[in-house]
């Protein structure tokens, strides 16, 4: 279900609220001695198309924004490990200069539930009065807190609290912590005495075991639920982007730690992407999509000043030049995407005569691009070269955003004419066949429409239970959502959109092949050939690339698709009658009922 919206006007943080918070917390961590590990769960099952190369290829934003947040607030020993690049990492032992970190940070997304558990597990294995203070967050979290307490009796491991929000809020636990802290103690014991004290209720943003729960590997008999988080409004707030960068764990198949961080000049070659959170939320109400309520139905901006500070800062010394600002819908607000536009184009980051020009890519709806298309040129001079286009069904049979056939093709027009590629984003549904007759219905045909207008990259996702979603509850009361196939529950890593797990369709197994055949249709050894001996022109060399990073990618893809298709054809699927729900009873501070439930 959707997120409740907290009461209007106490729904954000004051203005500079978050900046005051982290110079205070400046003058109590040094002498606090605290020291920190975050990391970033992933399961490598989803190495999948539209993801293959920026899941490894660019540090992630959210991890990112929380080893910056703890840095900024003088927390200057972290580290930041991503499991893409440490597959092997077990917090057990993990040690930061030769000592068990005080902290230790996982962020999850739902796809990469079963890592995220294995590393609280490891963790768990550490005598209790020498590990760290386990703290779960991440998107996983702020929709489904209960998967950081486990639910197996004969081995009871338990994150100590789940944050369901962003970065004010853990910095909001940490003061609070280091408020309460007697003397030399652990943070888990300051942590295990202000719960008990009922001293963590006011923090809206917590989900913890109840404060009479006793202190052992038991599992909690009850969790509590803070409620729902205050956000942050103005993004400018957000700290220094660069300063998560100098401590990122080099890559590595060890179970520990380096002695030191990847250096500045190897950043940029593991790393070549930067992301750049510039927006947040989205003035549509889509019923897959959990962003708008996520946000209290308020879109967050990052200043265009900012916006360019950061690039040029990360340019300056890591050397990047391509980035991804995200964020969701970078046309939502048309002024302030012209200001940003106009800012980067200013700041002599990007031009035609610089070698070192920056490029970047982002995503928008084709209603709110086309609405924007007077400033496109002003787009590709700023240094956008890809725009991901939430195109879903060309038809607007699926959902109506403003999208049809003529308005997209004109679309994709004016960005080739900018110089910009058009990255088309689908969503395959039940109702839509493979192909069609004399309309563009199928999704070969609007494949095949788009690839001739211009589209150098391709996704294709089905509908799939997304938590927090208008529509999610709907998937599994109505029956449509899968709970085993062939005996098996549907196991996490599937849940990405990839995979059919809930569909009406009786033959689900085609719906399955259908994504298939679209990416064959896409990326094919005549198109790669193609591209490489056509005449000369702007887009050669990168169609060239795309075809061949995507032809790479679909074998990949393929082979994991079509094992799926046929555990759907040769065995019985079992629809689920109701949506997941906490195997731990969950209930607000107040007694009430818990707000993440």
């Amino acid at each position: 279900m959707e997120l409740p919206l907290r009461q209007p006007g106490d729904q954000f943080l004051a203005a500079g609220e978050f900046t005051a918070l982290r110079r205070q917390l400046r003058g109590m961590t040094p002498s606090a001695g605290v020291s920190c590990l975050v990391v970033c769960a992933y399961d490598h099952r989803t190495r999948m198309l539209p993801f293959l190369y920026a899941d490894v290829f660019m540090a992630p934003a959210g991890p990112r924004a929380i080893a910056a947040a703890m840095i900024d607030a003088g927390v200057t020993r972290t580290r930041l490990v991503l499991q893409q690049w440490n597959p092997n990492i077990r917090p057990s032992t993990a040690r930061l200069d030769g000592r068990i970190p005080d902290l230790l940070l996982i962020s999850s997304l739902q796809v990469h539930r079963r890592q995220c558990e294995a590393l609280i597990e490891d963790a768990c294995t550490m005598p209790s009065h020498r590990r760290p203070l386990i703290v779960a967050g991440g998107p996983l979290m702020i929709y489904e807190p209960w998967a950081a307490f486990g639910a197996d009796p004969s081995n009871p491991w338990s994150a100590d609290v789940a944050i369901t929000g962003e970065e004010p809020v853990l910095l909001a636990l940490l003061k609070r912590l280091l408020l309460c802290r007697r003397g030399d103690e652990t943070l888990r014991a300051t942590f295990a005495r202000a719960r008990h004290g009922g001293m963590l209720a006011d923090i809206p943003g917590l989900v913890y075991a109840r404060a009479d729960s006793r202190d052992t590997r038991q599992l909690p008999e009850e969790l509590s639920d803070t409620g729902i988080q205050k956000l942050l409004t103005d993004l400018d707030e957000l700290p220094d982007a660069a300063s998560a960068f100098r401590v990122l764990e080099p890559p590595g198949r060890g179970a520990g730690l380096g002695r030191r961080p990847l250096s500045g000049r190897d950043v940029r070659r593991h790393s070549p992407i930067a992301a750049l959170m510039v927006t947040a939320g989205c003035k549509y109400t889509c019923p897959y999509c959990p962003i708008p309520a996520y946000n209290q139905r308020r879109h967050r901006t990052k200043s265009p000043r900012q916006t360019v500070e950061e690039m040029r800062r990360l340019t300056d010394e890591f050397g990047f030049r391509y980035f991804s600002l995200v964020g969701g819908n970078f046309f939502n607000d048309h002024a302030h995407a012209a200001e940003v536009l106009d800012a980067i184009a200013r700041s002599g980051l990007a031009g035609p005569n610089r070698r070192d020009s920056v490029k970047w890519g982002t995503e928008a709806t084709v209603r709110d691009a086309l609405a924007m298309k007077e400033h496109l040129p002003l787009a590709g001079r700023a240094g956008m070269t890809a725009l991901w286009l939430g195109v879903e069904d060309i038809t607007g049979r699926l959902i109506r955003k403003g999208q049809s056939e003529g308005r997209t093709l004109e679309l994709f027009d004016l960005l080739r004419q900018a110089g910009i590629s058009p990255m088309p984003m689908l969503m395959h549904h039940d109702d839509q066949p493979l192909l069609t007759r004399k309309s563009d219905y199928g999704l070969l045909n609007q494949v095949r429409l788009l690839r001739r207008r211009g589209a150098l990259d391709l996704q294709v996702l089905m509908t799939v239970p997304m938590p927090g979603a208008r529509d999610y509850n709907g998937l599994y009361r109505s029956g449509r959502a899968y709970e085993s196939v062939g005996g098996r529950p549907i196991p996490p890593y599937v849940l990405g959109g990839n995979f059919v797990v809930a569909s009406r369709h009786r033959a689900p197994w085609r719906k399955q092949l259908n994504i298939v055949a679209a990416y064959l249709y896409f990326y094919n050894p005549l198109r790669l050939l193609w591209a490489l001996v056509r005449p000369k022109n702007t887009m050669r060399i990168w169609d060239a690339a795309s075809q061949a990073l995507g032809l790479w990618g679909v074998l990949r893809t393929a082979a994991s698709m079509i094992e799926w298709s046929v555990r759907l054809a040769g065995r019985r699927v079992v629809r689920a009658s109701r949506e997941p729900a906490s195997h731990i009873p969950m209930r607000g501070t107040d007694g009430g009922p818990a707000s993440h439930l």
